[in-house]
């Protein structure tokens, strides 16, 4: 899982399947348009959710965990979520149950926690990465994009200690970059983005609650 350090220590196990003998998700549909969000964004004082949504090494959960802070919110990762009611780690779900398995208990998870307010969530690489999924948010869910290059990823992902089963090949940064490809324009339909490097999660964070509140936090 992800550590609270850094933007690069999230949790990322969760995108389409691993490189033995899985494939990555389907293209998404040609309709959907780099960098234009599914609609208007909510009103700041309107928002009652952050989805924090992209690779793995943005920095998602140690982004979230700041953000929630700032905000007096409730923060939840959704692997830590999955794996809290499975009782079973992220990759363990893959290898018994099957991503069809895995990617229903995902939604489950995601449609609870979607359903309560005042919170921050950290979702997997690949949740978003479904048509409806940026679509179906309601008027006062507000997406946010961590943006990170492939190489920043795999970087970050190197120096830590949490696997990444996704990028266990010979060449990680060619399916980093394979992946990215794919899911980048299912992550361009969030309402902001943010790019994350050079910058540490604490000054996103504080970015995000400054521009949702209207000021910066203490």
């Amino acid at each position: 899982m992800d550590r609270d350090e850094a933007p690069g220590e999230d949790v990322a196990t969760t995108a389409s399947r691993d490189a033995k003998g899985v494939d990555p998700p389907a293209p998404p549909p040609a309709r959907l348009e780099w960098a234009r969000p599914v609609r208007l964004e909510p009103p700041v004082d309107r928002i009652l959710r952050v989805v924090l949504v992209g690779f793995m090494g943005a920095g998602k959960s140690a982004v979230g965990r700041r953000l929630a802070r700032f905000l007096n919110w409730r923060f939840a990762d959704m692997d830590r979520e999955i794996v809290a009611r499975e009782e079973r780690s992220v990759a363990r779900i893959f290898q018994e149950e099957g991503e069809a398995f895995f990617r229903e208990v995902e939604h489950r998870t995601a449609l609870s926690l979607l359903g309560e307010e005042h919170m921050v969530i950290s979702t997997g690489g690949g949740w978003p990465c479904r048509e409806d999924r940026l679509e179906s948010l309601d008027q006062m869910t507000l997406a946010v994009w961590l943006v990170v290059s492939a190489e920043a990823a795999v970087e970050r992902i190197s120096a830590s200690r949490t696997r990444r089963p996704l990028l266990e090949v010979a060449d990680p940064l060619a399916r980093a970059r394979a992946l990215l490809e794919v899911r980048e324009p299912y992550y361009a339909l969030a309402h902001w983005h943010i790019r994350t490097e050079g910058r540490s999660s604490s000054s996103i964070a504080r970015e995000i609650a400054g521009r949702i509140g209207g000021g910066s936090p203490a």
